[in-house]
């Protein structure tokens, strides 16, 4: 596990955190949720999502946001962690859960870097009118997955499965509402899978 301090002019840090045995050739940077509600690298589902993807041979960057700015500035920190990441790995996966989901979408849509993969947990389908996740969707051609709580009433997930279903992106529905209470295993279960097709298997 190492400490790293994502270059790009916001204090942004993270938690690097490798496979055992191995030098992988393939990382995931993990978006925490909404840091004004708690959010933070140690969220226990993106803990459980890195647990899972290092026993497939799959690094994993956790970080925290750099000062509040309404989405914007932590759009660029998604993205100023994938370029560090894309400079020293091979192929690079995003995953994120619920504000950090939505990020995840957004900055691969726009990052000057290639996406392998993109996973979303719970997002929610806008943070602002020019922040729309739906709309980023439709720009990406990597593998994409998106996960939702059939119960969840928290954030509106609805336009983003619909246009996801549509496009013939992976969809998983768990039984759960927004926070996923007992459902770590089956998020890593199904994440795990995910990224280990598409950012291992396809190389």
């Amino acid at each position: 596990m190492n400490d790293i301090l994502v270059p790009g002019g916001r204090d942004v840090r993270g938690t690097l955190e490798t496979p055992d045995a191995d030098d992988p050739d393939a990382i995931v940077v993990a978006c925490p949720p909404h840091p004004q509600r708690g959010g933070s690298r140690s969220d226990r589902r993106l803990v459980a999502v890195g647990d899972a993807i290092r026993e497939a041979g799959v690094a994993c960057l956790r970080f925290d946001y750099g000062t509040w700015d309404e989405g914007y500035g932590e759009r660029e920190d998604v993205r100023n962690a994938v370029r560090w990441a894309a400079d020293r790995y091979d192929s690079v996966g995003l995953f994120g859960y619920s504000f950090g989901a939505t990020l995840s979408l957004l900055a691969a849509a726009t990052v000057d870097r290639e996406i392998d993969a993109v996973s979303a947990l719970a997002p929610t389908a806008r943070l602002a009118d020019d922040l729309d996740a739906r709309a980023a969707l439709e720009a990406l051609e990597c593998p994409v997955q998106i996960c939702y709580g059939e119960r969840d009433s928290t954030v509106d997930w609805e336009p983003v499965v619909e246009r996801a279903r549509a496009r013939g992106d992976a969809v998983t529905a768990l039984p759960a509402d927004h926070f996923f209470v007992g459902q770590n295993g089956t998020i890593a279960d199904a994440v795990g899978d995910f990224f280990e097709r598409t950012l291992l298997e396809s190389a």
